[in-house]
């Protein structure tokens, strides 16, 4: 496979990797990660992925703004089993004015296997209220080729 250079005027995707391994209390009775599991090294994923976004734990703690999960969409495609090795790919996926969503896929490198897709859609909310925000302003420029289209007015809004 030729190796290709990134090109630097291309668009940020931002885009993250997370090494787990699977643990005992990952498991259940038959040695086969559990399905919470899962979401929990998702989670590990989008804490981080945030960070690239400029949504920082600390910056979260001091503002009160944080992204909130508001719908998951996760496929199991082959388990995980006690000790295995997992990488969980993350990335940035597309943006609208008040939500976005992130994109996730855990695989077991050492043999290729594809063991979780999974979607994530977030809204930004300051709390307290509760309240839904706006995405800050400079996503419209930095992710601009992410961005999903409006629909026409009167019509309704893409899934």
């Amino acid at each position: 496979m030729k190796h290709q250079t990134p090109d630097p005027t291309a668009p940020e995707t931002p885009r993250i990797e997370v090494p787990v391994q699977v643990m005992f209390f990952d498991t259940d009775c038959a040695a086969v990660v559990h399905n919470i599991a899962y979401l929990r090294f998702i989670e590990i994923a989008r804490t981080l992925l945030a960070e690239q976004l400029g949504m920082g734990l600390v910056d979260m703690a001091r503002t009160h703004i944080y992204p909130v999960v508001v719908r998951t969409e996760i496929d199991y495609r082959k388990p995980a089993v006690l000790g295995d090795q997992l990488i969980v790919h993350g990335r940035l996926e597309s943006v609208d004015r008040l939500r976005f969503w992130c994109a996730f896929e855990i695989r077991r490198p050492a043999d290729g296997a594809l063991i979780v897709t999974s979607r994530q859609r977030l809204a930004v909310v300051q709390m307290p209220p509760g309240k839904p925000m706006r995405l800050p302003v400079d996503w419209g420029t930095r992710f601009a080729h992410l961005q999903t289209p409006r629909p026409p007015r009167g019509g309704t809004a893409p899934e």
